[in-house]
């Protein structure tokens, strides 16, 4: 493999390996579209010498992500591709399995509902169906939330075990946003622990002053908690007292998206 760039300079270790991947993940697309490639195939493909795409075929197979076909000199995708899907499978499941129970849920509760998952230390949006009572037009949907300071991030860090939830916080750190923001781990705990212990955890103007938020778990087949569903709206009318009232409808949200997950708790 050349190390040189167009204009002629010598790339670095850096460069090099960065057209690697590329080309590593143009020999797994080529596949996925093909079926079957052999290495010549794959060579003129990506535009690299046949030995070069036979080095990154090699590598691949070593991981799994790719085998050689009952016919010597050919390659398919290998089984190793489920295992790295089945890592964000179970996050694009229940946005699908989700959709439904958030439109009623909205229509119902009147506010905003997202579903949201963990990403590093972060709780990220994967789908919101807007209320009629909605205010605003804000879409959360791609958006990294601070874990602490939203319903969804702490009903998601409240069921990680205590190791995993101490390194998200630390990788986190536990930023002021409001007043109201909860800042130190003692205080945060608490809340934590509260929230495991009635099902669902509330944020009070912690991440925008005027804005109220509550959330539950939505659990896997085996009970992990993959992601949490969440209700949002103006302090002024989602009121504390409301949320509470409104918490039943949530819970059954949560938990009939679980089922369809496959969970039988």
């Amino acid at each position: 493999m050349s190390n040189h760039t167009a204009d002629g300079e010598t790339a670095g270790p850096a460069v090099s390996g960065i057209q690697s991947v590329d080309r590593a993940v143009s020999v797994l697309e080529i596949l996925a579209q093909r079926g079957e490639a052999g290495v010549s195939e794959v060579a003129a493909e990506i535009d690299v010498h046949k030995s070069t795409a036979f080095r990154l075929l090699g590598a691949l197979e070593a991981r799994g992500l790719v085998e050689q076909t009952a016919e010597r000199g050919k390659y398919r995708l290998g089984f190793g591709i489920v295992r790295l899907a089945g890592a964000v499978t179970g996050r694009l499941d229940v946005t699908q399995q989700g959709r439904q129970v958030c439109e009623r849920l909205s229509e119902q509760i009147g506010e905003t509902v997202n579903i949201a998952v963990l990403q590093e230390h972060y709780a990220v949006n994967l789908y919101q169906v807007r209320g009629p009572g909605a205010v605003g037009t804000h879409n959360w949907v791609g958006q990294l939330t601070p874990v602490h300071a939203t319903s969804s991030g702490k009903i998601l860090l409240a069921h990680l075990p205590a190791k995993e939830r101490a390194d998200v916080l630390a990788e986190s750190g536990l930023q002021k946003l409001t007043p109201r923001t909860l800042t130190t781990e003692a205080t945060l705990e608490k809340d934590l622990a509260e929230a495991r212990e009635r099902g669902y955890a509330v944020t009070l103007e912690e991440l925008e002053i005027g804005l109220h938020a509550v959330a539950a778990p939505i659990r896997t087949h085996d009970g992990e908690v993959i992601a949490a569903l969440s209700a949002s709206g103006p302090a002024y009318r989602f009121t504390e007292e409301r949320i509470h009232e409104l918490v039943p409808a949530l819970l059954q949200g949560a938990h009939e998206i679980s089922h369809r997950m496959g969970y039988l708790g």
